[in-house]
């Protein structure tokens, strides 16, 4: 590879996050990174066959199903927690997300197989690194994994490859 092509990939690579690994047995099973693009905050979680994750409106989603009764579990949702300096705009929007419920065990779920992406506008991004704190699990059909870390985003910068998050394609948490 030419010494030009490393510079732009480090330069397009800096505009994400370096990847922040959720573990199981000494392996990734999550991969989370973050960036600003222009006045959105994205995050996008990498996950490895097998796994899934939920859904940042998980518990209203169950909650609706339930109607009231009572439920053997809910699966946590992602929580994304942002620092005073960071605004949030309006609601975060989010993939899709697959229906994994088990209606007879009263069990009501949603969440991401191989990628979650999570976008939030905010009020500018700020001009210096951003620490976000995420929470939530992880599982696969016999094991779950809680989720709890913190992405170091870095300052924002004019974005070099837009990812061409589209808020109309994703849907609104409430």
């Amino acid at each position: 590879m030419s010494l030009l092509a490393t510079l732009l990939l480090t330069v397009v690579a800096a505009d994400w996050s370096a990847p922040v690994d959720v573990l199981h047995e000494l392996k990734p099973c999550v991969t989370y990174r973050a960036r600003f693009e222009d006045n959105l905050l994205v995050v996008r979680a990498q996950l490895q066959p097998g796994w899934h994750t939920f859904a940042i409106d998980n518990e209203r989603r169950a909650a609706e199903k339930l109607a009231g009764k009572r439920s053997l579990g809910i699966d946590q949702p992602t929580r994304i927690q942002l620092p005073a300096n960071v605004s949030l705009q309006g609601s975060w929007y989010q993939l899709e997300p697959k229906d994994f419920s088990k209606p007879d065990l009263r069990w009501y779920s949603w969440g991401f197989e191989h990628e979650a992406v999570f976008v939030a506008r905010v009020a500018g991004a700020p001009p210096s690194p951003v620490q976000i704190q995420m929470r939530g699990q992880a599982c696969t059909e016999s094991t779950c994994k809680n989720i709890d870390l913190v992405i170091s985003i870095p300052p924002a910068t004019p974005v070099s490859d837009h990812s061409g998050i589209d808020l109309k394609q994703l849907v609104e948490t409430k």
